[in-house]
């Protein structure tokens, strides 16, 4: 196991995270983004993007896509790179805010949170068609571990902690239980060359409605380029 620093909160850290990376000519077979932050007060990344959004969701897309080559060249037609996404079942009453993804108009943690999982669900499909038309050995989908006992909870009201901490041990699950999933997508021979799908406890299933809009993947990936600073050549495929 060798550990080499990122800070999915900023794209200078990304960026140089990747070129460290690269410089060791290592295949990478599985992609796991798994950063995230949940109910934090209004605040912003240095590179000025609200919290939620820029780390939880622009962190990750940026990462993905400046790995993506690295991705291509690792994957074969029998043994596919993977990429998982984790989201959450909160982005079930997530609403994207195209005009708004910085959330300056009207700022609520909660939908802040929702948001940027929503969003991390759109990419992972948009993503998973540029794939399978570029005939890429790479699959992507996301992964929702359900609720987990963590520190992910610190910012929430003291009420709900004191709730937490008297019932956790009868609904919450384990990190253990909490990665099971994100474990499964990555290494079980059942998902090999599947991708685009949401996996709940091991399991397929259907996300939100919204999410399977193209058109909004679509628009949400092209901004989500000007954003990070990367050349949008997906928005010349279908």
């Amino acid at each position: 196991v060798e550990f080499l620093y990122c800070d999915l909160a900023s794209m200078k850290s990304i960026r140089q995270f990747v070129q460290q990376f690269r410089a060791k000519n290592c295949p990478l077979h599985v992609l796991v983004n798994n950063a995230g932050v949940m109910l934090v007060p209004e605040r912003k990344t240095e590179d000025g993007f609200e919290e939620h959004f820029g780390l939880n969701y622009l962190g990750h897309f940026l990462l993905t896509n400046l790995l993506l080559d690295t991705l291509k060249q690792s994957g074969t037609h029998s043994h596919n790179a993977r990429i998982i996404t984790v989201s959450s079942a909160t982005h079930y009453v997530g609403k994207l805010h195209l005009n708004d993804l910085q959330s300056r108009c009207s700022y609520s943690p909660h939908g802040a949170y929702a948001q940027s999982k929503l969003a991390l669900v759109l990419f992972t499909y948009r993503l998973q068609h540029l794939l399978t038309a570029n005939g890429s050995h790479v699959t992507a989908n996301v992964v929702d571990p359900g609720v987990v006992n963590t520190e992910l909870y610190k910012h929430v009201f003291w009420v709900v902690k004191v709730v937490k901490w008297m019932t956790a041990w009868l609904f919450f699950k384990t990190p253990e239980e909490g990665a099971s999933t994100t474990i499964y997508a990555a290494v079980s021979p059942e998902v090999e060359g599947a991708g685009g799908c949401y996996l709940y406890n091991e399991e397929r299933t259907k996300s939100a409605d919204v999410a399977y809009d193209e058109e909004l993947q679509r628009r949400l990936w092209t901004e989500s380029c000007k954003m990070v600073g990367i050349s949008d050549e997906a928005s010349r495929l279908p």
